[in-house]
């Protein structure tokens, strides 16, 4: 059967202009919303948020650095400096809507030559503060920094829709590692002492997140095991936390939810891996998006792990796991041909 395609967001290529064209030309219809690639300083996903951590009349260096993983690269973390508390950090600017305005001109320019395919939309992909503060703070500031910065999150939502048509625009959260990584360890921390704590916690947060966007722009949800220097911060058992945060997820929300995006990595086409798919109870509006091509193994191994997950579930989309960012630009043309042959 033909599928649509899901891209979850980064694209390592020159601009958005060049993004829109690319992909377009190559999947034409098959997709129907556009990222625009997160290129440039964007491309290596949050961590050119730094400057709202590093000028930031509050913090300071620690000392402490981080890594999500033991092979991941380790970013120094930040505190607060003397005389401040947590209540005087402030995120006046996280550059997302800036960044959108600036994208959709060139979107909408593109649209309207007929480059990019009659009723795509606009896609802007934001990360909620769980991840951004995993990365920037010590943990003793998780808990109480986290609803600060998910407050100017929820405002440049706001300016986003204030500055974009809404029947053009979808807006994703990316739902990473410092959420599952976390379930997958059974790993306490201050959104909770259990994996089941932890679930109430998350799937609380990024529903309120969802619930700030518009009914009438497309709401996304993109699931995430990470992908820092191509690993996964930590190998999923099988799909039962990400299936348990979708269905949390859709009793949450009262908007619909249009889509949401879970990985499968290369070496899982075993039942055991998509079995938790026979749980999951997403609404009739809500598209499920398989993240089963790898450009490691090409059209026959995602014929193999699309095949696998037929077994368990028939109607979805096909995307990778992650973004493309951390791919060499000279690798993007084979990978969307893959999509675009097995979609077909």
């Amino acid at each position: 059967m033909a599928r649509n395609v899901h891209l979850v967001g980064s694209v390592p290529l020159a601009n958005a202009a060049e993004v829109f064209q690319t992909v377009g030309a190559a999947l034409g219809p098959r997709i129907k919303r556009l990222p625009d690639g997160e290129t440039g300083a964007r491309s290596d996903w949050i961590t050119w948020l730094e400057p709202a951590f590093a000028d930031n009349p509050a913090l300071m260096k620690s000392g402490e650095f981080f890594r999500v993983h033991a092979s991941g690269t380790g970013r120094e973390r930040y505190t607060l400096k003397p005389g401040f508390a947590a209540a005087d950090v402030r995120f006046d600017d996280l550059f997302y809507a800036d960044i959108a305005k600036k994208s959709y001109a060139e979107f909408k320019r593109l649209k309207d030559a007929g480059t990019i395919a009659a009723g795509t939309k606009f896609q802007v992909d934001l990360v909620p503060a769980h991840s951004v503060i995993w990365l920037f703070l010590v943990d003793a500031l998780h808990a109480p920094v986290d609803p600060l910065y998910n407050d100017a999150l929820k405002r440049e939502i706001d300016k986003i829709c204030a500055a974009i048509p809404h029947q053009e625009l979808a807006i994703q959260f990316d739902v990473a590692s410092a959420v599952f990584a976390r379930l997958e360890r059974n790993e306490a921390s201050s959104y909770g002492r259990s994996k089941a704590q932890m679930q109430d916690t998350f799937s609380a947060i990024v529903a309120d997140l969802g619930s700030r966007v518009p009914a009438d722009v497309d709401l996304l949800y993109h699931l995430c095991y990470g992908d820092s220097n191509h690993r996964h911060v930590v190998e999923p058992t099988d799909m039962a936390d990400m299936v348990a945060m979708a269905n949390r997820l859709t009793d949450g929300i009262e908007r619909p939810i249009q889509l949401i995006h879970m990985p499968i990595p290369r070496d899982r086409s075993d039942d055991a891996y998509f079995a938790p798919l026979q749980h999951l109870r997403l609404k009739p509006a809500t598209e499920l998006s398989l993240g089963l091509v790898h450009h490691t193994d090409g059209v026959a191994g995602t014929r193999r792990r699309l095949a696998a997950a037929e077994e368990w579930v028939k109607d979805f989309s096909i995307a990778t796991e992650c973004g493309f960012g951390r791919r060499r630009p000279e690798t993007i043309p084979e990978l969307l041909s893959i999509h675009a042959e097995v979609a077909a």
